[in-house]
């Protein structure tokens, strides 16, 4: 699997995936294959999700640190 340049062409192609699983013309092998590849392309996605979390929740204690102190 080629890694998604960002979080959005990660949710893209699991969004495409998704319909190709529901295709019913989708062969099992093929499907076998997608499900491998969706799962790694989640475990992206929380990941990014949680580093931006993390980002949130120190920029959020910068600023109550900053309002605190003046």
């Amino acid at each position: 699997m080629k890694a998604p340049k960002n979080f959005e062409e990660g949710v893209a192609r699991l969004q495409e995936i998704l319909r190709q699983m529901q295709d019913e013309s989708t062969t099992l092998d093929k499907s076998v294959k997608l499900y491998a590849e969706a799962a790694q392309l989640i475990a992206y996605c929380n990941t990014t999700l949680e580093q931006a979390k993390l980002q949130i929740e120190e920029i959020d204690a910068a600023m109550t640190k900053e309002t605190a102190g003046e």
